[in-house]
C-alpha cells in the first residue's frame, strides 16, 4: 500500500489554480474549465513545443497533457515549484515519467475507464474489417476498379469458430471478449495475473500461461496491454514468426507494442494474414508500406474518438483538479509501481 509520502503534494490552492491545457478539448469542457480555473488553452490545437511545455510548467499549478506530450524527467526537472499536479487527459500514462514526478512531489492523475467501450468497439471493428477485407473492398470501389460480383474475389474469413487471442485482460480486454462471444469467437487470453474463475466463466475465456503458446494458437491476435519498457516490441520478429500464416494482428493499444519493421516484413512476405492497426510505432508518421497493403485495415488513432468518451474524460480531469486544489487526494491518482 502507498505510504503517506505518496500524498505529500496534496495541498490547498487559494483562489483559482492556474491550469494549462496542451490540446483543444470539446467546447463544453473548455467552457466549464474556464469557469472553474484560471485556464490557459491551446487555441491552435497543435502539440506544444518543448520550450512551450517548459514555460507552462514553470507558471501553472496544474498541467493537463495528452498522449501527444512527452513529459520526461528533464522536462519535470525544469518545472516551477508551484506545479503540483499533472492531470492527464486519457488513461495511458506511458508518456509521463512517474518516478521523476514523484521525486518532485508532483501528483499524476489520469482518466481510467472512460474509453473502455469505445476502444473495445474499435477493436471489434478492426477485427471484422481485416478478416472480411473491408478496407481492400472500399479502396477498390473508390478507385473505380470494381468489376462486379464474382464468386472467387474479395474473399475473407468468417469469425465464427476462430480463436481470438487477447493479450492484456484488463477493462478493455474483457470488454473485447464480451463482444467477441456474440460473433462466435473462441476466447483465449494471456495476462500478468490470471482472472478469477468466475470471470473466465462469464467471458468464456481460456487462460494460456505462455505468451508464445497464445500467439501460436491465435487466428486473431489483439493487443490490450499498457506500454512500458517491458512491453515494448512485445510482438517482435520472433513472435510474429510463431503466428499462423492466416492469422491477423490487431492493435488498438500502443504502437510500440509491435516491432513495426518486423510486421511489415511479414506482411510483404505474406507470412501472416493481415493486420488491423489504430496505433503506430512512430505516429503520427505512418510507414507508407502499411498504407499500401490491401491486407491492412488502418485508422488514425481513433479508438477513443467519441463525444461521450471525451466529455467523460474532461469531467474526470476537472474532478481531479478540484480535489487536489481543495487539499484532497485526487480520485484518479496514478501510483508508481501500481499501474
Amino acid at each position: 500500500m502507498p505510504s503517506s509520502a505518496d500524498y505529500r503534494s496534496v495541498r490547498r490552492v487559494e483562489g483559482q489554480p492556474r491550469v494549462t491545457v496542451t490540446r483543444r478539448l470539446l467546447p463544453e469542457t473548455e467552457a466549464r474549465m474556464a469557469q472553474l480555473f484560471d485556464t490557459t488553452f491551446n487555441t491552435q490545437d497543435r502539440p506544444l513545443s518543448r520550450d512551450q511545455l517548459v514555460a507552462a510548467m514553470q507558471t501553472a499549478h496544474v498541467l493537463v497533457p495528452t498522449v501527444t506530450d512527452r513529459i520526461d524527467a528533464d522536462l519535470i526537472a525544469q518545472a516551477g515549484p508551484q506545479l503540483g499536479l499533472i492531470a492527464n487527459f486519457g488513461a495511458g500514462i506511458d508518456h509521463i515519467d512517474l518516478a521523476a514526478a514523484r521525486a518532485r512531489k508532483i501528483i499524476v492523475t489520469n482518466t481510467p475507464g472512460v474509453f473502455t467501450d469505445d476502444t473495445a468497439d474499435m477493436a471489434i471493428a478492426l477485427i471484422i474489417s481485416v478478416s472480411r477485407r473491408l478496407n481492400h473492398g472500399g479502396r477498390t470501389l473508390r478507385a473505380g476498379k470494381w468489376e462486379g460480383w464474382a464468386p472467387s474475389t474479395m474473399l475473407g474469413h468468417r469469425l465464427a469458430g476462430k480463436t481470438l487471442a487477447i493479450i492484456g485482460m484488463g477493462r478493455i480486454g474483457q470488454a473485447v471478449a464480451y463482444r467477441a462471444r456474440a460473433f462466435g469467437l473462441t476466447i483465449a487470453y494471456h495476462n500478468r495475473h490470471r482472472l478469477p474463475e468466475a470471470v473466465e466463466t462469464m467471458l468464456g475465456a481460456r487462460y494460456v500461461e505462455s505468451l508464445d503458446d497464445l500467439v501460436a494458437q491465435a487466428d486473431i491476435l489483439t493487443l490490450h496491454c499498457p506500454a512500458s519498457p517491458e512491453t515494448r516490441h512485445l510482438i517482435d520478429a520472433r513472435r510474429i514468426a510463431l503466428m499462423k500464416p492466416h492469422a491477423y494482428l490487431v492493435n488498438t493499444a500502443r504502437g510500440n507494442l509491435v516491432e513495426e519493421e518486423a510486421l511489415i516484413t511479414a506482411l510483404v512476405e505474406r507470412r501472416i494474414g493481415g493486420a488491423g492497426l489504430d496505433v503506430f510505432e512512430h505516429e503520427p508518421q505512418v510507414d507508407s508500406r502499411l498504407l499500401a497493403h490491401d491486407n491492412v485495415a488502418i485508422l488514425p488513432h481513433m479508438g477513443s474518438a467519441t463525444f461521450e468518451g471525451r466529455i467523460a474524460s474532461g469531467e474526470k480531469v476537472m474532478a481531479n483538479i478540484r480535489f487536489w486544489a481543495d487539499g484532497h487526494r485526487p480520485p484518479d491518482q496514478v501510483l508508481e509501481g501500481l499501474v
